[in-house]
């Protein structure tokens, strides 16, 4: 008789909890106001009785196992999380709720159709998330929301037709905190009401098919701390007024068709962490004004048309993790403050045309780069690390309207300066960095001796390949129990390369290097190639192509034969005469 006063039942994060959802959570109490059981393992389909339970208003059944089609609920509940769960059929009015529910989140569920409509009758929803769906279809150009709508995530659908112009029913007094509609495939511009929500804080656009101008009025959103339009056709110049977001943490146009060059003026973004304008069609030069971005951490200007030569700007990034320049047109010497960051994890100036030396820096500034105790490695290859860079940006709208900002950088360890000019020889230093995953020097003019890598105890990927290096081939290989890839190709080293140091596993590592000798099963010396098959050496597919070039061999001398026969007017003769 008790539990029937009973108002709350909390029982969250108990993942031993499961199986069906009782009948009875429903029932046993006419006054249960709040029900949290989120966080567990029931399954199957919720309840009737929930749907009907009159004094419920807070109902939290996330991150379970539920299933079945969602129904209308025929109360006024104020919350409502059943998000990450396995949900389906369409999208409810929660008609019941209309003047009460200010927190929906079906996110991660299998709902099907569009958006209905009357979704935006919800005049007190603060919080809506319908991430990771299957809604598909246009959006209604009547789904307008209300001014009380602080986060709207509908990303990671199959959303279409022309981006949304209005979002809130008068967009200069919306509240709107947070926008997400990114992973979708909208088309056309990008509104200009957009540019009218005032308090916006984020804005994720990305992967969609949005073409024309990102919009010069796009500076009026003072409040904005992140901006994602990444993976889109957006072109022309990045606004200038864009230096209006004096807060912006994350500036992300990547994979667009962008041209022009980088406005001195970025400077004023201060607060910047993340600069990402890579894979555009960007040009010039890294203006000396972008030493005003002291913040900056994530900096790819990757597979762009910049060039002159690396100024001093870049060394007013203290706070560098991730660096990468590759496929550019930058040119002149390397800077001696290239491995002066502490913070560095991943640099990359690949594919350019910078000359000289390698800069024999101070190599213990880096924490990374001398840290051997990495805990967690990339599952990847180590070069498939370093071209596909990850940066996870997270965002959370806490007390109210206060944004909460992080990201995750997912990339190995590494330094890639292949594909330039550089001469001379490699320092020292560099084979003296214990937390370095990977080293690419390939493609240059470098000459000289390599030293032993028995310091580099975190190496997976070593390219030294097409160079001009010379002496004996690093020893110690064996110690370096994570190292899956090394490629010595095509220098002039010399001497006597012994099986048992474990050489063997990195066939075709030492091919173009004449003065070079493998010992071979017998203990004999033979000369370095490369397998015939990757992954196989010579000796394995010996067999095969002997017995592939005897028949291929076979074949011709008998076609030749006939057709000397035919040739010949006596044996043609003969042949005829044969046949009658």
């Amino acid at each position: 008789m008790r539990l029937r006063q009973l108002r709350e039942l909390v029982l969250n994060e108990n993942h031993d909890l499961g199986g069906l959802l009782p009948g009875w959570v429903g029932n046993f109490s006419l006054n249960l106001e709040k029900l949290d059981m989120s966080f567990n393992s029931f399954r199957g389909e919720m309840p009737e009785s929930l749907f009907y339970l009159s004094s419920l208003k807070y109902l939290d059944l996330g991150n379970n196992n539920l299933s079945g089609d969602l129904h209308e609920f025929y109360q006024p509940l104020v919350f409502l999380n059943l998000g990450s769960n396995s949900f389906s059929g369409t999208l409810p009015c929660f008609s019941a709720s209309a003047h009460s529910l200010s927190f929906l989140n079906l996110s991660n569920n299998s709902i099907v159709g569009g958006i209905p409509t009357c979704i935006s009758s919800l005049k007190k929803l603060t919080h809506l998330n319908l991430s990771f769906n299957h809604l598909e279809y246009a959006i209604s150009p009547r789904l307008v929301f209300s001014e009380e709508l602080l986060v709207l995530d509908l990303s990671f659908n199959d959303l279409s037709g022309p981006f949304p112009s209005k979002i809130a029913e008068t967009t200069d007094k919306s509240g709107l905190v947070l926008l997400d509609l990114s992973h979708n495939r909208f088309s056309g511009g990008i509104p200009l009401k957009i540019t009218e929500l005032k308090s916006l804080q984020a804005l994720f656009l990305s992967h969609n098919f949005l073409s024309g101008e990102i919009p010069a009025r796009i500076g009026n959103l003072t409040y904005l701390q992140v901006i994602d339009l990444s993976h889109n056709s957006l072109s022309g110049s990045i606004p200038l007024n864009i230096v209006g977001c004096f807060q912006l943490l994350a500036l992300v146009l990547n994979n667009n068709n962008l041209s022009g060059e980088i406005q001195p003026e970025l400077d004023a973004l201060d607060s910047l962490k993340i600069l990402d304008i890579s894979n555009n069609k960007i040009s010039g030069e890294i203006p000396l004004t972008l030493a005003g971005c002291k913040s900056l951490e994530i900096v790819d200007f990757s597979s762009n048309n910049l060039s002159g030569n690396l100024n001093d700007a870049i060394t007013k990034w203290s706070n560098l993790k991730y660096l990468s320049l590759a496929r550019n047109k930058f040119s002149g010497s390397l800077p001696s403050w290239l491995f002066s960051f502490e913070a560095i994890q991943t640099m990359n100036f690949s594919g350019n045309k910078f000359s000289g030396f390698i800069p024999d820096g101070n190599f213990n500034i880096s924490l990374n780069f001398n840290n051997g105790d990495i805990v967690q490695r990339l599952a990847m290859e180590p070069f498939d690390v370093m071209r596909n860079v990850e940066i996870k940006i997270s965002v959370l709208v806490i007390g109210g309207n206060e944004l909460s900002f992080s990201y995750h950088l997912s990339s190995a360890v590494g330094i890639d300066l292949s594909d330039n000019l550089l001469h001379g020889e490699i320092p020292d230093g560099l084979f003296g960095l214990q937390g370095l995953e990977y080293l690419n020097l390939s493609y240059n003019f470098l000459d000289g001796e390599v030293p032993d890598l028995e310091k580099m105890c975190s190496l997976r990927a070593l390219d030294l390949s097409h160079n001009s290096l010379s002496g004996h081939i690093p020893g110690n290989i064996s110690s370096l129990e994570d190292l899956t890839l090394l490629n010595l190709s095509y220098n002039s080293f010399s001497g006597f390369v012994p099986k048992k140091e474990g050489y063997r596993r990195f066939p075709g590592a030492f091919a173009g290097n004449p003065d070079l000798c493998l010992e071979s099963s017998g203990g004999d010396c033979g000369p370095a190639s490369l397998p015939a098959v990757p992954g196989k050496s010579s000796e394995e597919m010996e067999g095969p192509i002997s017995v592939w070039v005897f028949c291929l061999s076979a074949f011709v001398s008998f076609y030749l034969g006939v057709m000397v026969l035919f040739c010949s007017t006596r044996a043609r003769s003969y042949i005829l005469h044969a046949k009658v």
